[in-house]
């Protein structure tokens, strides 16, 4: 027998070993005992509520039949929450209706139209053309663009809007493919491997890995010493490389990075059948200084091509000088302009993918700058455009919607580019927002380097005006651009200023798609100036959010005012099946068939002056002068003498047009409680 050893009792059962299959389940218990705990983390966290949805949108607090872009959803992007930027309160439906016509935007700053208010973005210059051109149609263009961002947050939303029913996809994007969020120059990144950051990205879903995160960046504040004079603004905060040469390895790593995610996107995209426009990028070529350049070697410097560009400038040669302009800026050692090389990438993706389209913004831009060399022209600084410049903007990508067929002008009258200048409703306020905040970013970092100003001078001049305080107000932060609005309203109000009244009421319109009192405003404002097919337009949409027999009987008023009889008759037969006085819109609405009857054999023989007096009798019967006055002055052209005319003549001089007074003024401008940009 064999002897136990001395000092151990023996055992009083016999050990049997562990079987191989209980060692493995042991073996995989232990292994996941860890994943466990971290599941259970995330689970509390979640419970408890720590941590952010990183959802694309949201439901719209204050109508939940409605969506909104999540204001959280940028954390994704940047290591330090602090640089996170919050892009547009834009609400749209949950159900689409058959009638909309749903456009996504995507981008960066220039996609959201920096440094101005919100209507100048080009998406709203975009909206406002198409809702004129095509009245009949909900164009619910939604813009997430962010600031400080790049490709990588362009591929992972558009990955996200599909699931919302897209009609088409617009993209600006490559400005800040180096110094953007998770870019190759970025302080906002933990590697340059594109799948490692696409990693990154999606596991910051998790709330484990935001507290992560969370408790990293507590411990890099506190390791950051109180000495440094000032705050950095965001263009410095983002910058961890001042110095990328052209053509090394951390420059083609940024052309490499934008390329495989805008192919991603594209190859998404073009998969589920959903058109995307892509524009190509415009810079400040001529009136914008390199920022660095390298001194050692004049060949590969900056300021030396930028020196000779100049010189080529002033004798005359524009096709040197526009060569050496381009090249002085693809050298400039900090990145905040694309280099050329991005749109040699976006024109042969353009190519590459079925429905995918080029919107050749640059050569648009060239051809409304002297010598097709970008400057202050268009642009305001390095990169962003000016109010003529996003005007271009959304010119550019309407031209291609028209060019590949996805919007269709068939007997549609269109608003011109030249008309949309002068009818977008801008304002002062809008104008000057822009020029206070670019002022003071021409002091700071990094235009400050070399004294970059494009208007040689680093002063806040502030205008003594209304509009120039509320814009002083906004930059400053001491007041939303909603209050702004309101009070701007009630000043318009007091000074009797009509047509910036209307303007404001039409940008409201822009800011707020599904309020009914901002198209009633509209409509007012605009039938307040003589604006009567825009005054019709308004109540429309006001009728088709909320439809009622006092909106109706308006609305065939201002329709019969513009002669517009054929879109007349929906109203009257509204007005027949839901408002009292049956009796009289069944005897309106036969002399408005009459009066279809009537223009239809007129279009056949427009001289006719029976037809012509017979148009302006029915139109008399419906007390509208203005309208029978056009057609008897059309007949006493034909046949000044014509006695039937002049019978109809005398009829209408005593008579005064109708108007609409069902709505009592709306005063003020309401906003929502929509965070502020």
């Amino acid at each position: 027998m064999k002897k136990a050893h001395p000092g151990i009792a023996p055992s009083r059962f016999p050990q049997k070993p562990i079987g191989k299959k209980k060692l493995l389940v042991f073996k995989f218990v232990a292994i996941l005992l860890p994943f466990i705990f971290l599941l259970l983390l995330e689970a509390i966290l979640r419970l408890t509520g720590y941590g952010n949805s990183m959802k694309l949108f949201k439901e719209y607090e204050l109508d939940n039949h409605y969506w909104i872009l999540n204001d959280a959803v940028s954390l994704k992007f940047f290591t330090n929450p602090e640089n996170a930027t919050i892009g547009f309160d834009e609400i749209f439906r949950k159900e689409k209706s058959p009638e909309t016509f749903r456009i996504f935007v995507l981008g960066e700053s220039t996609a959201q139209g920096f440094p101005y208010t919100y209507n100048v973005s080009f998406h709203r210059w975009l909206k406002y053309r198409m809702m004129h051109t095509f009245p009949e149609i909900n164009f619910e263009i939604i813009n997430v663009a962010l600031t400080a961002v790049n490709s990588y947050t362009v591929l992972d939303f558009a990955k996200k809007i599909t699931g919302y029913e897209p009609d088409a996809v617009l993209i600006y994007v490559g400005h800040n493919e180096y110094y953007g969020a998770l870019g190759v120059g970025s302080t906002s990144k933990l590697g340059n491997n594109v799948h490692l950051v696409r990693f990154q990205m999606k596991s910051k879903q998790l709330r484990l890995v935001q507290l992560i995160f969370h408790i990293l960046n507590k411990l890099n504040d506190e390791a950051i010493t109180k000495s440094s004079i000032g705050d950095p603004g965001l263009m410095e905060r983002m910058a961890a490389d001042y110095n990328i040469t052209y053509g090394s390895r951390q420059y083609e790593r940024g052309i490499k990075q934008f390329e495989a995610n805008m192919n991603a996107v594209c190859r998404f995209l073009s998969g589920k059948k959903i058109p995307v426009f892509i524009s190509n990028l415009v810079s400040n070529e001529k009136d914008m200084e390199p920022f660095i350049s390298d001194t050692a070697n004049s060949e590969q410097s900056a300021a030396y091509q930028y020196a000779l560009a100049e010189q080529a400038y002033q004798k005359g040669d524009f096709k040197l000088a526009k060569e050496l302009y381009v090249k002085a800026k693809d050298m400039d050692l900090l990145r905040f302009r694309a280099p050329e090389e991005f749109n040699r990438v976006i024109a042969d993706i353009t190519t590459r993918y079925s429905g995918i389209y080029l919107a050749d913004t640059k050569r648009l831009f060239e051809e409304h700058s002297p010598h097709g060399i970008l400057g202050r022209e268009t642009i305001l600084e390095h990169v962003h455009p000016n109010l003529f410049g996003y005007a271009l903007l959304s010119e550019s990508f309407y031209q291609t919607l028209k060019q590949q067929t996805i919007i269709a002008l068939q007997g549609k009258q269109e608003m011109s580019f030249e008309q949309l200048l002068e009818q977008m409703p801008l304002s002062d306020l809008d104008s000057l927002k822009g020029v206070y905040t670019i002022q003071r970013m021409m002091n700071s970092w990094p235009f400050n380097i070399n004294n970059n100003q494009p208007d040689d001078s680093g002063s806040i001049n502030l205008e003594h005006s209304v509009e120039g305080m509320l814009a002083d107000n906004i930059v400053t932060g001491t007041m939303h651009w909603y209050n702004a609005m309101a009070l701007l309203s009630k000043h318009y109000e007091e000074t009797n200023n009509l047509r910036e009244a209307f303007k404001l009421a039409e940008s409201r319109v822009l800011e707020f798609p599904y309020e009914v009192n901002a198209y009633l405003t509209s409509a007012r404002e605009g039938n307040k100036l003589g604006e009567k097919k825009k005054a019709a337009l308004y109540l429309i949409k006001a009728f088709q959010l909320e439809p009622d027999p006092a909106k109706a009987e308006d609305i065939s008023i201002l329709l019969m005012d513009t002669d517009q009889p054929e879109k007349a008759l929906p109203y009257f037969d509204y007005l027949i099946a839901h408002d009292s006085t049956v009796e009289t819109h069944i005897s309106s609405r036969a002399v408005v068939q009459e009066i279809i009857r009537l223009k239809s054999s007129l279009d056949a023989d427009s001289d006719n002056i029976s037809l012509l007096n017979q148009i302006a009798h029915q139109y008399w019967l419906t007390q509208n002068t203005d309208v029978s006055l056009k057609y008897i002055n059309k007949a006493l052209e034909v046949d000044p003498l014509n006695e039937k005319s002049l019978e109809i003549l005398e009829k209408i001089t005593g008579m005064q047009p109708q108007s609409f007074e069902h709505y009592p003024d709306n005063k003020g401008f309401q906003g929502t409680d929509s965070a502020v940009n």
